[in-house]
């Protein structure tokens, strides 16, 4: 009787211990959880003081394998790289595991940029995403990205230079080809032209008058809109007159003054008005309707054609202020920024497992554009 007693004293002592011990544990565990979490939280806040960063409703959840993106805009304010943003924000938000986008404005500014780069460098970040400032800057900004073995995906203004990116095995382009912006820009201005020659051919003279707001002066993108939008309403047997060329930078406002001093000097000469993008596009309707042109009256039009698709761009088509435009798909652009940026980071090829490929260059990946004409 007495050894059981014993032995029912010592399972005891031994049930306390195991439990005494097991009670440490959990208290270690949620030591270092609480731990981490502070840990986290400074994170968050002092990225969110250096850069602009995407914001999820989803809580904390798991982060791990959450690749940290440094994403360079070439300014906050312009219109269809607003849209790209929001695309990005949108899948950040539909895979907080995955993805954590930091935003930087270059302000329309080269060395801007490059020093936001230069402080991102410094960090703990796994992909950078540049949209340049200076599609002549290419070669600089990659050899300090490849200084710091870091991954890079350069989108939308592609580099005049194409050495540059073919120099970083681990670089790549996503964008679109800019000629095929303008030649599908000159098949709707031909096909308008065609449609009713004599209500457009204002004086009758069988030569399409027109005006030209062009983005950059040496951008690739606006020098290949400006030149195949033109050559393909040529293609399509149409004589046509440049009445007035200007730079405007893709910007409303220097738009909208162009087109006022146009509208002042020329007039009703002016049988149509080819935008760059749909800025610019905007800008020149702003400065026709202050003069009493579309706003209804079919008998005072100047037709107008831009490039994005932009909400606003396709409104003022729907309400027949606007005649086309031609449509650069953001949320494409940023699905495929996001895939193809997720691989570089995982140290694969950015096309690898995913429905792009690379075009002859070997290092750009397309994306289509489309007409839009609200029909």
């Amino acid at each position: 009787m007495r050894k059981t007693k014993r032995f029912l004293a010592l399972g005891l002592a031994a049930c306390t211990s195991v439990a005494l011990l097991a009670g440490c544990g959990s208290s270690t565990t949620e030591s270092n959880s609480t731990t981490k979490a502070t840990e986290a939280g400074t994170t968050a806040e002092t990225k969110e003081a250096q850069g602009d960063t995407a914001k999820t409703d989803e809580g904390s959840g798991d982060t791990a394998g959450v690749k940290e993106v440094g994403v360079f805009l070439y300014k906050f304010d312009d219109t269809y790289i607003s849209t790209v943003r929001q695309n990005l924000e949108k899948i950040q938000k539909e895979n907080p595991d995955k993805v954590n986008f930091t935003f930087y404005d270059g302000k329309g500014d080269q060395p801007t940029q490059n020093d936001s780069i230069d402080t991102i460098l410094q960090k703990d970040v796994d992909l950078l995403m540049v949209n340049l400032n200076d599609t002549g800057a290419a070669q600089t900004v990659v050899d300090k990205i490849k200084a710091a073995d870091k991954p890079v995906v350069f989108f939308n203004r592609e580099p005049v230079d194409q050495t540059a990116i073919k120099s970083y095995d681990k670089a790549c382009f996503v964008g679109t080809n800019a000629k095929d912006a303008g030649i599908i820009q000159g098949k709707m201005i031909a096909d308008l032209w065609s449609s009713d020659t004599a209500k457009y051919d204002k004086n009758g003279d069988g030569v399409l008058q027109y005006v030209m707001l062009k983005g950059e002066p040496d951008n690739p993108e606006a020098v290949a809109r400006t030149e195949y939008s033109v050559k393909t309403v040529e293609e399509a047997g149409i004589k046509t007159e440049q009445l007035e060329i200007q730079v405007c930078n893709w910007d409303q406002s220097l738009a909208q003054n162009a087109t006022e001093a146009w509208l002042s000097k020329l007039g009703e000469k002016i049988e149509v008005v080819i935008a760059n993008n749909d800025g610019m596009a905007q800008g020149a309707i702003a400065a026709l309707q202050a003069q009493g042109y579309n706003n209804g009256d079919a008998e005072k039009f100047i037709p107008v054609y831009g490039v994005d698709a932009t909400e606003a761009a396709q409104d003022l088509i729907k309400q027949g202020f606007m005649s086309g435009t031609v449509l650069q798909d953001a949320p494409a652009m940023a699905e495929a920024l996001f895939a193809t940026g997720l691989n570089l980071a995982e140290g694969k090829s950015a096309v690898d497992g995913t429905e792009y490929q690379f075009d002859d260059t070997g290092y750009a990946i397309r994306i289509p554009y489309q007409e839009f004409t609200g029909k």
